[in-house]
């Protein structure tokens, strides 16, 4: 059941490997993101010494919140992959033009799981071309609809 979507990242990125990674979140982000309070939206995944960290992404922290906790929303989160993935993408993000965006937080089998894609820029002209493509589905949809 997915919690949240970064929509923007397949807008401005092609998208071409997937990976599934654990977060290590606290207590109150735990609840936060239950209750649907995270933005993925200027989130990006960084590798430091060997580890994946995801950056930028906004946890808003609920009003009855412990009162000994001073939350911090946008505070740097460490993503959990298996050490053979993480080397992996180590070679992949190293060559130029790759980066690692967050795609989507669900959860399954009640933890909470952040997809992150290997991804490459979009030009603007790229952009253009799956907007129309896009538009081009909505279109013979509606026209298969209302035959």
């Amino acid at each position: 059941m997915s919690i949240v979507q970064n929509k923007k990242a397949f807008h401005d990125y092609f998208i071409e490997e997937k990976y599934e990674a654990g977060v290590v979140l606290e207590g109150w982000e735990v609840k936060a993101i239950r209750e649907g309070r995270v933005q993925l939206k200027e989130a990006y995944v960084i590798i430091r010494n060997g580890e994946l960290f995801l950056i930028g992404s906004h946890i808003s922290p609920l009003k009855t919140a412990s009162t000994h906790i001073h939350p911090d929303p946008v505070r740097t989160r460490k993503l959990m992959l298996h050490a053979e993935q993480i080397t992996r993408l180590i070679g992949k993000v190293e060559r130029a033009g790759y980066t690692l965006m967050p795609l989507d937080m669900h959860y399954k089998s009640g933890r909470i799981k952040l997809e992150i894609g290997l991804a490459k820029g979009k030009k603007q002209h790229d952009k253009r071309e799956s907007e129309k493509t896009k538009e081009w589905e909505r279109t013979k949809q509606r026209l298969l609809r209302s035959k």
